[in-house]
């Protein structure tokens, strides 16, 4: 009877100096329970200017359950992930960063309780080694997403995981550029759980997520799966038209009841600036959606492969994904 196969997905981003520690310490701990398990190990070069292509191909020679993806430039994290999803093999799928602070020693406490009958596990941090902005920011998207993607509360979504291999089969579905792979998880499941795991410090830099692509990708994550911007924009819109008519009801009761009061221009320009950044506002949320939908169109791609390279034992095992080694190819729109 053949082994339960365990995918690992690591997007790699300016992770020269710390990837081979990862992989190294994932490795020892698969090994560790080689008996119950088999495992293969993806890891996605998202455009890294740094050496991170030149280190994730010499592990590939290294370690001989690797799969080492190379995209064409930087398309994102959650892009990488994708890429990374597009060749796994496994029954169960792990996700884990490429910076040391997800342990990767602690992977069997995700696998062990997604066994219990759970269709994805997240990792649930005692204590966060990032600094304020970055622990503001995870409360603020936890918020964003139960309202937009009815996640639970209380439950703690973050980029350490394990799902079972249907969910990623889901999630792959989406073809459109700009994935969000927390919204695309969450379409598919309803068992779902956190396990306690340690949280460490970084082993080298800082986090390579900038304000800009913080707000970035939450904006992403907002208009890619939910309308709700849209029903938001209409609320808005007819407010402020009952504020606009409430306003110049006003004006004329207290003109009548007072003609010497002299014409309003100042608050006649506060109305109309507060109306018109309103409107520019509210085109704004439908021209994101509208600049969506024409990137769609043109099939603008959601990742590029320039190459695939596996280790000894995955490139002779067959494989319903499998690309040969080296060998140049993209995935436009994700396929």
């Amino acid at each position: 009877m053949s082994k339960p196969l365990l995918s690992f997905v690591i997007p790699c981003y300016r992770s020269a100096q710390t990837i081979g520690t990862v992989v190294k310490e994932l490795t020892d701990t698969l090994n560790a329970r080689a008996d119950e398990y088999d495992h293969e190990i993806i890891l996605v070069n998202d455009g890294s200017p740094d050496d991170t292509a030149m280190v994730l191909s010499k592990l590939c020679t290294e370690y001989d359950k690797l799969v080492f993806v190379d995209l064409s430039r930087n398309f994102g994290q959650h892009s990488a992930v994708m890429a990374g999803f597009h060749q796994v093999q496994g029954d169960i799928v792990v996700c884990l960063d490429d910076d040391g602070q997800t342990p990767a020693n602690e992977c069997f406490k995700l696998i062990d309780k997604l066994v219990e009958g759970y269709d994805i596990v997240y990792a649930e941090y005692g204590k966060r080694k990032q600094n304020a902005f970055r622990n503001f920011g995870s409360r603020f998207n936890a918020t964003c997403n139960h309202f937009f993607f009815g996640q639970p509360k209380g439950l703690k979504v973050n980029s350490y995981y394990a799902c079972r291999r249907f969910v990623v089969d889901t999630a792959l579905q989406y073809p459109n550029p700009f994935p969000y792979v927390t919204g695309l998880l969450f379409q598919s499941v309803s068992r779902y759980t956190n396990v306690q795991v340690s949280h460490r410090d970084r082993m080298e830099g800082e986090s390579g997520y900038s304000l800009k692509k913080l707000v970035s990708l939450w904006a992403n994550g907002v208009t890619a799966f939910s309308i709700k911007p849209l029903r938001f924009a209409n609320y808005v819109g007819w407010a402020t038209a009952f504020v606009g008519f409430a306003f110049a009801l006003f004006t004329i009761i207290r003109k009548l009841l007072n003609p010497n009061i002299p014409a309003g221009w100042a608050s006649t320009i506060s109305v109309i600036l507060f109306i018109g950044g309103v409107i520019i506002g509210l085109m704004g949320i439908i021209g994101e959606y509208i600049g969506r939908i024409y990137l769609s169109i043109n099939r603008y791609p959601q990742y590029v492969v320039r190459s695939v390279s596996r280790g000894e034992k995955l490139r002779n095992a067959p494989s319903g994904n499998e690309v040969s080694p080296d060998e140049d190819h993209s995935c436009g729109m994700g396929a």
